[in-house]
C-alpha cells in the first residue's frame, strides 16, 4: 500500500550552510588526502632477504634458490613430508609443495636489500667504498639482464654522529654508481636503519633531493624504508608516538616501516633467550607501526628470527617449524612482509605465504563475488570488508600463491576488477 506514492521531499538548512561546512572542512579534505592517500597499487614483497655487502655477488638471488631447493630435497623431498613437518592441512600439502619448489626455480628472492649496516660491520673507507660501487655495478647488470630480485637494493649505516658521514658516502657511492651504469632500476630500494628522532628522516629526505637535484631525476624519485629497532621510534619524550611523526617527516617518500626484532628487544632490555618476533613487546611495537601506517601507503614490515635451518635433518626441521609458525602468525596480523636471513628459510616463507592465501582463497572469492553481484549469501559484507577480500586475492596473486584463471573463475572478476575493489590508488 502507498508503494507509488510520491514522497514530498522538504529541507530547512538554506545552500549556503552546504557550502560554509565544505569552505569549514576543505582544509581537511586537503590533509587527509596528503597524508593518508590509501594503499599504492604496487606488490608488496612477502619478505627481504639480507646479504652482507661483502658476500652480494651476480649469483646471489640464484644461489639462495638453489640451496633452499637443496634444503627442501634433504629434508622434506615430497608434499607429504613439507606437510607433516608443518601441519599443513592434507589438501594443501601438495599445492603448497608445488608452489614451493616452482617459486624457488622462478623468482626465489622477492626483496634483496644488501647490507652494509650490522651485517657488514665497520670497515675502513677505502674499503666500503669499493664495495658500495661495486654493488651499484651488480645490481646495474642483473636489473638489465634480469636476473636481479624484482625489488633490490642497500641499507646504510644509521645517521647517527658516529657513522653518519659513512652512511652518506655510502649512498652517495651507490646512487652515483647506479647512474653511471645506466640509470636507477625500477625496483630500488633504500632502507636507513635505526632512527630515533622525525629530524633523522628529514635529513634523509634532504639528501635524496640533494641527489635528485644532482642529477636531474624526477622530485620524489627515491624513497626510502624506515627501520624501528629503537623505543624512541616508538614512544618519543613528550608521550606521543614517535612513529607517525616519523612517517609524515619523510614528506611522501617512505615505503615501509621494517621491524628490527633483535635491536628493539634488546634496548628493551629483552633476555636474548626471550628475544623473539613474537615477544608482546614487539607485539606492542608492531601494532603501534601499524596504527600510524594505515592509510598512508606506507607498509609494514614484520622481524626476523635467528633460530636458522641449519644441522641435521632434526635441527631444520625445527627451524623451519619455528619460522613457519612465526609467518603465519604474522600473517593472521596483517603484516605480510617479513626478513628472512638464511636460503633455507626461503622453504617456510612460501610454504606459510602460499597456504595461507590459499586457505583463505574459497571463502574470500565467494564472499567478494557474492558482494560483486548483491548476491547476498550467510555474511553481509559492507565496502571495508570488500577492500580486505580483494587485497587478499591480489596478493595471493602477486605472491604466486593463487593463479589468474583460478580467481577469475571463483569470482568472475578481472584484475582491474580487484584493484578497484581494493580501493588502490596508482603511484
Amino acid at each position: 500500500m502507498g508503494q507509488g506514492r510520491q514522497e514530498k521531499v522538504v529541507t530547512s538548512l538554506p545552500g549556503a550552510v552546504s557550502e560554509e561546512i565544505g569552505a569549514l572542512l576543505a582544509p581537511v579534505d586537503a590533509e587527509l588526502e596528503r597524508r593518508y592517500p590509501g594503499d599504492p597499487a604496487t606488490r608488496q614483497p612477502v619478505h627481504t632477504a639480507y646479504v652482507p655487502a661483502d658476500v652480494f655477488t651476480a649469483g646471489t638471488v640464484r644461489s639462495w634458490g638453489d640451496a633452499a631447493l637443496a634444503a627442501l630435497d634433504a629434508h622434506a623431498p615430497d608434499p607429504a613430508s613439507l606437510a607433516a613437518v608443518l601441519g599443513l592441512p592434507d589438501d594443501l600439502a601438495e599445492p603448497v609443495h608445488s608452489r614451493v619448489c616452482a617459486k624457488l626455480a622462478r623468482e626465489p628472492v622477492e626483496d634483496l636489500r644488501i647490507d652494509f649496516e650490522d651485517g657488514y660491520g665497520r670497515r675502513p673507507d677505502d674499503e666500503e667504498d669499493r664495495a658500495a660501487a661495486r654493488a651499484a655495478r651488480i645490481v646495474a647488470e642483473t636489473s638489465a639482464d634480469g636476473t636481479a630480485a624484482p625489488c633490490t637494493g642497500i641499507r646504510v649505516k644509521s645517521l647517527e654522529a658516529p657513522v653518519r658521514g659513512r652512511a652518506i658516502r655510502t649512498l652517495d657511492v651507490f646512487l652515483t654508481g647506479l647512474m653511471e651504469h645506466g640509470g636507477l632500476p625500477a625496483g630500488l630500494v633504500l632502507t636507513l636503519p635505526k632512527v630515533t628522532y622525525p629530524e633523522q628522516v628529514t635529513a634523509m629526505v634532504r639528501l635524496l633531493e640533494a641527489f635528485e637535484t644532482a642529477h636531474g631525476l624526477r622530485p620524489g624519485r627515491l624513497r626510502f624504508e624506515i627501520q624501528i629497532e629503537t623505543s624512541q621510534a616508538v614512544l618519543g619524550a613528550d608521550g606521543t608516538a614517535t612513529v607517525a611523526r616519523l612517517i609524515h617527516a619523510a614528506e611522501g617518500r617512505a615505503t615501509g616501516l621494517h621491524y628490527g626484532t633483535y635491536d628493539y628487544s634488546a634496548g628493551l632490555g629483552v633476555a636474548a633467550a626471550h628475544q623473539a618476533a613474537d615477544h608482546p613487546a614487539a607485539d606492542h611495537a608492531k601494532a603501534v607501526m601499524q596504527v600510524a601506517a594505515a592509510g598512508t601507503g606506507v607498509r609494514v614490515c614484520d622481524g626476523s628470527t635467528n633460530v636458522l635451518p641449519v644441522g641435521d635433518t632434526a635441527q631444520v626441521h625445527h627451524a623451519w617449524q619455528v619460522h613457519h609458525r612465526l609467518v603465519r602468525r604474522a600473517l593472521a596480523r596483517a603484516y605480510y612482509q617479513g626478513w628472512d636471513m638464511h636460503p633455507g628459510q626461503l622453504v617456510t616463507r612460501y610454504a606459510a605465504v602460499f597456504g595461507f592465501f590459499r586457505e583463505g582463497f574459497t571463502q574470500a572469492a565467494a564472499r567478494l563475488a557474492a558482494y560483486a553481484g548483491r548476491a547476498g549469501g550467510d555474511v553481509l559484507d559492507e565496502p571495508a570488508t570488500a577492500r580486505a577480500l580483494a587485497g587478499h586475492l591480489l596478493r595471493g596473486l602477486d605472491c604466486g600463491a593463487l593463479d589468474t584463471a583460478e580467481v577469475d573463475r571463483a569470482t568472475g572478476l578481472t584484475r582491474a576488477d580487484l584493484e578497484r575493489f581494493a580501493g588502490r590508488r596508482d603511484t
